[in-house]
């Protein structure tokens, strides 16, 4: 009697690979998300996290918009990467720290060109309706960004 297997003789080494990739890619989006956390408190007038952590809900709709528009430029480096693992992993990170530069330079540019006061907006203990259009110039830049990478 003959048993035919339904998976693949490299079935075993695919999934291995696919296990380190997702876990090498993922280590590279956190150390991304870090960088552009840091990268947008570092240009943002005040300490974000402490504002965060206070619950001031300017604070908070900046800081998850510049998170969100990290995101979709780390979501498409990756995406957009070398098939080749390593060469993959490079390009993810070489793309990826790139766009968060152009992104905080575009968004500060941004701001800057509104004059909006981000600092006494996001230190407010009351809604500004200002943050909104500091969020959607991040999220809005974030995706142009995303889609320059590709």
């Amino acid at each position: 009697m003959t048993t035919t297997l339904a998976l693949s003789e490299t079935f075993g080494s695919d999934l291995v690979r696919g296990i380190g990739a997702i876990l090498l890619y993922g280590v590279i989006g956190l150390l991304l998300m870090l960088i552009g956390f840091y990268a947008i408190d570092w240009t943002t007038p005040g300490k974000l996290s402490d504002l965060v952590r206070r619950g001031l809900p300017n604070a908070v709709i900046v800081t998850a918009s510049g998170l969100l528009s990290m995101a979709f430029i780390v979501v498409v480096a990756i995406f957009n990467s070398a098939s080749d693992l390593t060469e993959g992993l490079i390009t993810s990170l070489v793309y990826g720290l790139l766009g968060i530069v152009v992104q905080v330079l575009a968004v500060r540019l941004l701001e800057w060109a509104t004059r909006i006061d981000v600092g006494s907006t996001i230190e407010s203990d009351k809604f500004a309706p200002a943050s909104v259009v500091v969020a959607a110039a991040h999220i809005a830049l974030g995706l142009v960004v995303a889609v320059g990478i590709s």
